[in-house]
């Protein structure tokens, strides 16, 4: 079980034996600090306010963004992100707030926003606007920024036909039941939005501002005994872990930047993190929303999970 004060976590070990007077000195009770912590009386409104309201200033003003949730299946992570129709969550909440800010800017701005929505299963990628397109490639341009080859963008500015978008592309996510979880996602979801505004003033060289937001919905982080996978579910879940370690050695690299040498941040060790290679290192700000389990039977997972979550939060980017 563990018990949260704001920024506290403390994580306490169920197969402890408060009699056990050899173990008496080193209780196995640790302690985790982060910039938010909330516990199950939290809102949407109040997790979406804290972690990621305030990016939008930067996608809006050129800079990119990044949202995860990251956590073990069953522990609430699409919840966080995609919600429910009367309990909307983080896409949605970003997206009206996103074009609230640029409607207010727009006798300035001329701007357009497109979507893509995809997942990353088994190291390849889906369209889920466009499941039948088949697989999708990586490839780079000239400047060096990733692109998606024959992917769907879509661009509306309308919250309703957003959320049935990506509620019915959540529907064509790879599902499989799992001994953790009946509807256990075994793919990242990735929300990538683009926002381009150009100046309205006639003046020389107009300036353009870019700004790309990616909100990614992890696949679930348990181990293989967790879900008791065998044959096809225990290579995909090889893969989830891949990329999900993948992920974690660049996060590593990246907070270990500032130490006595220059580490080498490999992003070419998954698809994950080639598409993310700009909003990880670059010019981005990067939220990571890790979602834990009460059970007790979720120790060593939610151990873990904290475990991951505090690298992530010593990485520095120069914006």
């Amino acid at each position: 079980s563990h018990f949260i004060l704001q920024q506290k976590v403390v994580l306490v070990d169920p197969s402890e034996d408060p009699d056990d007077v050899l173990r008496a000195n080193r209780s196995r009770e640790k302690t985790f600090v982060f910039d938010m912590v909330f516990d199950h009386r939290a809102t949407q409104e109040e997790v979406y306010v804290s972690t990621t309201k305030s990016l939008i200033g930067g996608v809006i003003s050129g800079y990119n963004a990044t949202i995860f949730a990251y956590g073990p299946t069953g522990t609430g992570k699409t919840y966080t992100m995609l919600g429910t129709d009367r309990e909307p969550g983080i896409y949605i909440r970003t997206l009206d707030d996103l074009f609230k800010a640029l409607e207010a800017n727009a006798e300035e701005m001329d701007y357009t926003v497109s979507m893509s929505y995809l997942e990353i299963y088994n190291e390849v990628i889906r369209d889920l606007l466009n499941p039948s397109s088949g697989f999708l490639d990586l490839r780079e341009d000239s400047r060096g920024s990733i692109q998606i080859a024959g992917i769907t963008e879509a661009s509306t500015t309308n919250a309703q036909e957003i959320m049935q978008l990506l509620t019915k592309g959540n529907k064509q996510r790879t599902q499989e039941p799992t001994a953790a979880n009946k509807t256990s996602s075994r793919s990242h979801a990735v929300l990538q939005v683009t926002v381009t505004q150009k100046s309205r003033r006639k003046a020389i060289g107009r300036e353009m501002r870019i700004g790309k937001l990616f909100m990614v919905d992890l696949a679930g982080s348990e181990r293989a005994a967790q879900t008791q996978n065998r044959g096809k579910r225990m290579k995909e879940g090889a893969h989830i872990n891949r990329s999900l370690l993948a992920l974690g050695n660049c996060i590593n690299a990246l907070s270990e930047k500032g130490g006595s040498r220059a580490q080498f941040v490999n992003f070419r060790d998954s698809k994950l993190t080639r598409l993310l290679k700009d909003s990880l290192g670059g010019n981005s700000r990067t939220v990571m929303i890790a979602h834990i389990s009460p059970a007790s039977t979720s120790f060593e997972e939610s151990r873990m999970t904290l475990i991951y979550a505090y690298r992530a939060k010593n990485i520095k980017t120069q914006v």
